[in-house]
């Protein structure tokens, strides 16, 4: 989140974050699944070795690339705090437990910060998602989320409180581990992502109008928070620095509202070596297409002549997945030694972007089907443009329903209380009580692309197509051997995706578009998932304090009808005899 330190953040929407991020909390956590106590490091374990510059494959001596973090995780190790507004980066070694107290010193919006990526192995109560599994923290209240990481690489954080992450309540997530290739320096996190002068709730409000046509363009494009003015004076390259002869990795997220780039670096590749939070075999790409919400580990080696380089963000001609009104976003990586000030003078060879998600990546774990397991399920998601009382609205629908969850009863509170009686608008699917492989076909019905992410899972991308799937037909089209696996999957407009995920983790998990117009707008479903099992895995008792909190404050408040389009459709709700949720999440 640092890169909103030189940006105004409209007071409205401010929050302050107080990490107190602690790792290797001296408190036990609930029991969890597959997780092992915390222990010491026994020396002269397996012959791997520690990690370093010629050793990435090593964490340890007793673990490595090779490792399955779904069933095999190392103790943590270290303890460390920080505090910082905005939210810090926050660093964990993998196995660690990590402590963040989150205080709200809002004066009328409620927050909640979800951990993307992060599987949550028994911990679906600390999953962020309000309205899922807890309820926002009010206005002068704080909350305490205590996880346990079991995988490594990069990730990052953000509220999910309606499109508030959008107002800046962002930041970077790394856990460091092993790496399936050899790089001298880690460069750390660097973001690339949309930014916007108005507020995110204002132009959800402008988005939802079909009068209004597209989405909103974005003001900016910033690279690890910086840029020049696009359209008048002011600002600043983001700039870099390599050291020249050595390889370098670069953690590259896309936490936008709505823009997807694709990725090149003049007179250089990228050698990815992890997408999103799964570890692969490394592939070296010229360029990378980067969906809202995902993320590439990626080795750069400083192989050139000293000087300044374009790092460019190309976006879709079309406008199919986002438009900014910077027109050539772009960074400089700079080599030690170049000019401090000069500007990049090769372009380099123009990109032609487009929508369509990377493929012919091999996870290092891998996982096989067989086709005969392939007994999929249908989620149809289609665009219906209904009027409300601000006018006609677009409304995005998945299985015919525009998700709208309780803010003041999230599903663990049902669970909780034993409850099966669940609204109609939440969502909810109950997947099987059994550890076994689900297979989903999410058919997108109109012609604009969606990143997919689903909490509390990396699953296995089985392919990706135009049209219509048919299993009578298609299934030459899909890959059981070792497929991709990753958070969040580009699904292509007009076209399908075909996923696979494990029942291995109890709780609630959200699924939803993470443009967040789009989930703003309904693009969502939640999996229950083994619910028999949650209230053994985890206290959800302890989310009541909080949940009575927000009762009490939005018993009182006059401001919630005024953040969220969510209420403007409980009337109609009402009027088809649907039980009414509280809002829409964002």
């Amino acid at each position: 989140m640092r890169w909103l330190l030189n940006q105004p953040i409209a007071a409205c929407c401010a929050v302050l974050v107080l990490f107190q991020t602690t790792l290797a909390s001296p408190v036990q956590p609930n029991p969890v699944i597959d997780l092992t106590p915390r222990q010491t490091i026994t020396p002269g374990g397996k012959p791997c070795g520690q990690n370093n510059a010629t050793n990435r494959r090593c964490w340890k001596n007793n673990w490595s690339i090779d490792t399955d973090y779904l069933t095999t995780t190392p103790p943590a190790f270290n303890t460390r705090t920080t505090d910082q507004f905005p939210g810090p980066t926050i660093e964990a070694d993998w196995g660690d437990y990590i402590v963040v107290n989150v205080y709200n010193d809002m004066q009328d919006n409620g927050t909640s910060i979800h951990w993307h990526g992060i599987r949550q192995f028994g911990e679906s109560n600390q999953d962020g998602a309000n309205g899922v599994t807890e309820c926002p923290i009010p206005p002068g209240h704080m909350k305490t989320y205590d996880f346990h990481v079991t995988q490594y690489g990069t990730s990052w954080y953000h509220s999910h409180y309606s499109n508030q992450y959008g107002n800046g309540v962002v930041g970077s997530l790394v856990v460091h581990g092993p790496a399936s290739a050899d790089y001298d320096i880690d460069l750390g996190p660097y973001t690339i992502g949309d930014y916007y002068h108005e507020t995110a709730d204002r132009l959800h409000l402008k988005a939802e109008l079909v009068s209004n046509g597209a989405p909103p363009d974005s003001d900016n494009v910033l690279f690890r928070g910086k840029n020049i003015n696009p359209i008048g004076a002011g600002g600043a390259y983001d700039r870099l620095t390599l050291t020249p002869g050595k390889k370098h990795l670069l953690r590259l997220i896309n936490p936008s509202v709505d823009n997807s780039f694709t990725v090149s670096l003049v007179g250089h590749t990228f050698k990815v070596i992890a997408t999103d939070l799964v570890p692969i075999t490394p592939v070296v790409r010229s360029s990378l297409f980067i969906g809202v919400g995902q993320r590439y580990d990626v080795i750069v080696e400083a192989n050139q002549p000293v000087g300044n380089y374009w790092l460019n963000a190309t976006m879709e001609v079309n406008n199919n997945c986002g438009r900014s009104k910077n027109l050539f976003p772009a960074g400089i990586i700079h080599y030690t030694g170049a000019s401090t000030t000069a500007l990049p003078t090769n372009r380099g060879t123009p990109v032609t972007a487009t929508c369509n998600g990377e493929k012919g990546f091999a996870p290092i774990i891998t996982h096989t089907f067989s086709a005969s397991q392939f007994q999929p399920s249908t989620l149809p998601i289609s665009l219906q443009f209904p009027t409300h009382d601000r006018g006609q609205v677009f409304e995005w629908q998945v299985r015919n329903t525009p998700i709208s969850v309780e803010w003041d009863h999230p599903v663990l509170e049902y669970v909780l209380e034993g409850n099966t009686t669940f609204p109609g608008a939440i969502n909810l699917v109950d997947v099987p009580q059994a550890e076994v492989w689900t297979f989903w076909v999410i058919q997108n019905t109109f012609g604009v692309p969606h990143p997919i992410h689903l909490h509390g899972h990396d699953f296995s991308v089985l392919g990706t197509g135009a049209g219509t799937f048919d299993a009578a037909t298609m299934m030459g089209q899909l890959n059981f051997v070792n497929p991709i696996r990753r958070d969040v999957e580009q699904m292509p407009g007009s076209g399908w995706l075909v996923i696979a995920f494990k029942t291995d983790n109890p709780g609630c998990w959200l699924m939803h578009c993470h443009i967040g117009w789009h989930v703003a707008m309904g693009l969502g479903i939640q999996f229950l998932e083994r619910k028999a099992d949650i209230l053994q895995l985890m206290h959800l008792d302890q989310m009541e304090p909080n949940c009575n909190a927000w009762r009490t404050y939005a018993a009182t408040s006059p401001y919630l009808p005024k953040v969220d389009s969510g209420l403007k459709r409980r009337m109609q709700m009402e009027l088809q005899g649907m039980e009414p949720a509280v809002r829409r999440i964002g």
